[in-house]
């Protein structure tokens, strides 16, 4: 009998007899004619049995794949923009930094969406552009507040306070739209918080704490590539301030996306947030008097530069292929493992491991966004995926 078809009762008129002389050895005489499933014997059915398994792996995890490229990169450009943030003598402002990768997103995203033709580019549509403009402002804020932190924390620490921004974004729904807001996500949030005092580590909770690295430490110029950069605790507080400013900003961002919903296309709604903090950036550069654009002094400096950009633009990529193709819940959970590329750049780059209240810190806030995401989820409720940006990207497990 072959796989997979239906035993019946055998047909007396189209089958043989068989002798009575095989029925008493215990042979039977079978028809000369046998089916290729008869035939083939196990050992041949191993390969192709080896590369349905295969193409079945790749298919349900080339998304996740996709996902964990595009942290990746966004651990890549938090350490770019650190770099020229602190690591040579022409130091560059936040500012700058954002100008130059969000201008070259802005160029893009117009480029594709001009030649792809899609609706209401670029202005959106009339009823939602004020809408718009809030949630392009919302955005650079955050943006800003991340990247300004980049110079007094390390890029792990600067990282896990993004995973703020879920539990903030339900707290700013239930201000502003009267979305629930249950006594779990309220609990959550404030183990985010505490774990949030771990990470700053103010002198008046932390009396003994270490000192900052000296620049000169023989030590930790032999282990990294770069010196690490000392803050004093008055800095880091100032810097984890800004930060968490900045997840309230984006929280603000993603809350205004949700009132805009269906009615403009997603891509018009990112590239109103790369135009919006180019022309922010460029404005304050241009206008505050202390603060004004640096011209790249080393080649270095200028592949940093560049490298934000086309780092900025893979993560985009990136992280929409593998939204599209994954579930929420499995494609949220992938990008936590953004803080383990960090910390692993962090150790090569600049020879340091963040202390252990830091660990302890990472460890609330990702566990009260791990917890919040589990209470939300109900099976069978995935939603197609839109075309997100890094500040959107950690919020999917909120629609679920």
């Amino acid at each position: 009998m072959s796989y997979g078809s239906v035993k019946t009762a055998p047909d007396t008129a189209a089958e043989p007899a068989t002798s009575p002389a095989a029925q008493a050895d215990g042979t039977s005489h079978e028809s000369p004619t046998r089916s290729p499933d008869a035939a083939a014997s196990p050992a041949d059915d191993q390969p192709a049995t080896f590369w349905v398994r295969t193409k079945h792996f790749y298919h349900n995890n080339i998304g996740l794949f996709f996902v964990f490229l595009a942290q990746i990169f966004a651990s890549i450009m938090a350490m770019t923009t650190r770099l020229l943030e602190t690591g040579f003598e022409t130091k560059f402002h936040a500012l700058q930094v954002i100008f130059v990768r969000m201008a070259m997103t802005a160029t893009i995203g117009s480029a594709y969406m001009w030649l792809r033709r899609v609706p209401d580019f670029p202005l959106g549509p009339p009823g939602v552009r004020g809408l718009l403009v809030l949630r392009g402002a919302a955005g650079t804020i955050g943006l800003f507040g991340l990247y300004y932190s980049l110079s007094f924390l390390d890029i792990a620490d600067s990282t896990v306070i993004t995973f703020l921004v879920p539990t903030l974004t339900s707290f700013v729904c239930w201000v502003a739209l009267r979305e629930p807001f249950t006594v779990v996500e309220g609990v959550a949030g404030l183990i985010a918080l505490t774990g949030v005092l771990f990470i700053a580590r103010p002198s008046f909770l932390f009396p003994h704490h270490p000192d900052p690295p000296s620049s000169n430490s023989t030590l930790h110029a032999l282990d990294g590539i770069f010196k690490p950069v000392p803050a004093t605790p008055a800095e880091r507080s100032f810097a984890v301030a800004l930060a968490v400013g900045g997840t309230f900003a984006a929280a603000t961002a993603y809350a205004t996306i949700r009132v805009i919903g269906t009615r403009v296309h997603s891509l018009v709604s990112v590239n109103y947030f790369a135009v919006t903090a180019t022309v922010l950036s460029a404005a304050v550069l241009l206008l505050h008097p202390t603060v004004g654009f640096q011209a790249p002094q080393t080649l270095p400096q200028w592949l940093l530069l560049l490298s934000i950009g086309l780092s900025g633009f893979l993560l985009q990529v990136l992280l929409t292929e593998g939204l599209q193709r994954e579930r929420a819940g499995r494609a949220t959970n992938m990008i936590y493992t953004q803080l383990v590329s960090a910390l692993v750049i962090e150790r090569v780059v600049w020879g340091t491991t963040p202390p252990p209240e830091s660990f302890v810190g990472s460890a609330l806030i990702i566990g009260a966004a791990v917890w919040v995401g589990l209470q939300k989820k109900t099976p069978g409720a995935e939603k197609p995926a839109r075309v997100p940006d890094e500040e959107t990207s950690l919020l999917r497990a909120e629609e679920d």
